[in-house]
Parts: C-alpha cells; structure tokens; sequence
C-alpha cells in the first residue's frame, strides 16, 4: 500500500462512519445538525438535508473504498478503516453529545 491509498482507506471509513447519523435521522423524519446549518454544525438542519448528506457521505466513502480496495482481516487496510470509522465516531460520539447537552440546557 501507498501513502495515498493509507489516507483514503482512513477516509472511507470516516465518511462511511458519518453517514450512519445522517442518513438515519433523515429517514426517521428528524433534524439533526449538519455543516450546512446555522450555526455551523451546531443548528438543526431538516431530514431531507440530511438524507442528502448522509447519503453523500455514504457515496463519497463508497467511491474510496471502490478505489482503493482492501481486503477485510487483519491487514494494515482493514486496520486504517477501522481507524478511521473509530476516530470520527469518538469525535462525533462527543461533539453531539455536548450540542444535545447544550440544548437541554437552553
């Protein structure tokens, strides 16, 4: 593996990793917060935005995977994957939990 299918083997499983919340509050009808909302990240953004976005995620994640494919066990590709899904997760796992927090709180 290249330093490059590293980096989007990463990716693929960060953006497949966020497409997970989007897509399923878009399909269940409800807001959630988006890049696209106001503010940023924080605000409520409509299902169908994040139905959109979610299933962007989902396209951009799968087109990486498609590109740069690894074969699933333990290997340095499966192992970057699922970092990538891991890091973002936490991150995600903690930012929403502090925005939904702050919204109780309002």
């Amino acid at each position: 593996m290249d330093v490059l299918q590293y980096v989007a083997t990463f990716f693929a499983g960060a953006f497949l990793c966020n497409c997970i919340p989007h897509l399923s509050c878009g399909l269940r009808g409800e807001p959630f917060p988006t890049p696209f909302a106001k503010p940023r990240g924080v605000g409520d953004s409509s299902p169908l935005m994040n139905f959109l976005w979610g299933l962007a995620n989902l396209l951009i994640g799968a087109a990486l995977y498609t590109a740069y494919p690894f074969a699933f066990g333990f290997n340095p590709g499966c192992a970057l994957f699922f970092a990538g899904f891991l890091v973002l997760g936490l991150y995600l796992a903690r930012h929403f939990g502090a925005v939904r927090c702050n919204k109780n709180q309002a």
